[in-house]
């Protein structure tokens, strides 16, 4: 018997650092719960392109029954990683902790054609780091206050680009001043807590106003709100993609950062974000030096909403004459399960109705880095989103995540509408400071 699990293990495609876990596989019984919510299977009805039949091909290649090849390995690029799987799933499988194994075995044990490479490389060495994302801010802060960016759209200049560079600038917000979060910001009145912002890499540079206005929420609540500088990027792109080693150097680099912060709480309010340093512990489980500290750190955890649903209300909530339809980012709502508490605080604004977006449970196509490797699927899943946001003629979009803002500003304008998306705090602040939903416009 013991003869025969060598031959096994030794025939598994898999290398032996964290191959996705044969129990986790094992709990999978196939009942086809997933099959309505997972955005690919419910495109293109392939059994390979449901997370059934994504945990079948890994259950294959464990047991020396299919090679990683390309075609193998496509089934996994056209994951979004969303897992609405996992809210529906009656057997509990963690299929997160599954696609982040097996993307990490892809990256380590498959070769990506260079054109590939180069994209994911830029990417992740982009996207990661705050100080180049800034630089690149001033690039296309230029490219559209120059009228370029307009000229290039209508004159369809696009069409000549390839199609993942089209995407990228299809994808592009319209750049605000930039709003500096400060280090340390007071509470007002009697301090309630001390607690620490994530500002994210995206959200800094990109939505600015989102940290501002989360800053300004907390402190209003009573919380002394601390952001450390020495903060890095958290790493959640890299480990969704499975690029596990450098995720670890910048975990353990953020864990660091908060530490010497000292706070009670560390506040996230980009729902990617939130899902991975969330399971930090999970993470750094082999490092001896960080395993209970990963652990602690998680447990501090908490995305916005979570944390003002948990505070008794101090600051005055301004009327709102809104109506707002919300949607639900997947890492809050399927990998964080935090729903009611963003309803509740957009509930609690005087005058604001709230207006359910159908499908909830399904992506919009941001997905990460989906919206930038595979733009033709995450085109047709924001144009559904879209398609069943503009019958609810809301005033206004709300959201829990920088990416799903992108995705559904993009998929609205191709549907011809100019609804405003923006993030579920904006509101919150914009109520307690008393101003009027053009001030988010501008």
């Amino acid at each position: 018997m013991e003869d025969l699990t060598a031959k096994q293990e030794c025939a598994s495609a898999f290398d032996a650092h964290h191959p996705p876990s044969n129990a986790i596989i094992e709990k999978c019984v196939h009942c086809g719960f997933c099959l309505p919510v997972c955005p690919t299977y419910v495109m293109w009805g392939q059994e390979m392109d449901s997370p059934r039949g994504r945990i079948y091909l890994m259950k294959m290649a464990s047991e020396g029954a299919a090679e990683m090849n390309s075609t193998w390995v496509s089934h996994f690029d056209s994951c979004l990683g969303c897992m609405a799987c996992m809210t529906a799933c009656p057997s509990g499988v963690d299929y997160g902790k599954l696609i982040e194994a097996t993307r990490a075995q892809i990256e380590r044990k498959t070769e990506r054609s260079a054109v590939e490479k180069l994209h994911r490389r830029f990417m992740f060495e982009t996207f990661t780091r705050p100080e180049r994302l800034r630089r690149m801010r001033l690039a296309l802060l230029a490219y559209q206050k120059s009228g370029l960016q307009a000229v290039v759209r209508s004159l369809g200049l696009l069409k000549l680009l390839p199609k993942k560079v089209k995407a990228m600038e299809a994808l592009l917000p319209k750049l605000r001043p930039r709003e500096a979060v400060a280090e340390v910001t007071p509470a007002a009145g009697t301090k309630r807590r001390r607690v620490g912002l994530l500002l994210g890499c995206v959200q800094r540079e990109f939505f600015p106003q989102v940290n501002a206005a989360t800053a300004r929420v907390l402190a209003a609540e009573g919380c002394e709100v601390v952001a450390p500088e020495t903060q890095p990027c958290c790493g959640a792109l890299l480990v969704h993609a499975g690029e596990e080693a450098a995720a670890v150097v910048l975990a353990k680099r953020t864990i660091e950062a908060f530490e010497r912060a000292g706070v009670e709480t560390v506040v996230t309010n980009a729902a990617g974000c939130g899902s991975n340093v969330k399971e930090y512990g999970h993470l750094l489980r082999d490092d001896p030096e960080y395993a209970d500290r990963a652990k602690i750190f998680s447990a501090k955890c908490k995305d916005i909403s979570e944390v003002l649903a948990g505070l008794e209300p101090r600051a005055t909530r301004h009327r709102l004459k809104l109506r707002v339809a919300f949607h639900d980012s997947c890492h809050l709502q399927h990998a964080q399960g935090v729903r009611s508490q963003p309803r509740a605080l957009l509930s609690s604004i005087p005058g604001l109705e709230l207006a359910e977006i159908p499908e909830g449970a399904i992506c919009c196509g941001s997905a990460g880095i989906f919206n930038l490797v595979q733009p033709d699927a995450a085109n047709d899943l924001g144009d559904r989103k879209a398609g069943l946001i503009v019958p609810l003629n809301a005033d206004v979009v709300a959201t829990g995540n920088p990416g799903c803002v992108l995705q559904m500003q993009s998929a609205l304008a191709r549907h011809g509408q100019k609804t405003p998306v923006v993030h579920t705090i904006q509101l919150v602040d914009a109520s307690i400071r008393g101003v009027s939903i053009e001030s988010l416009r501008s």
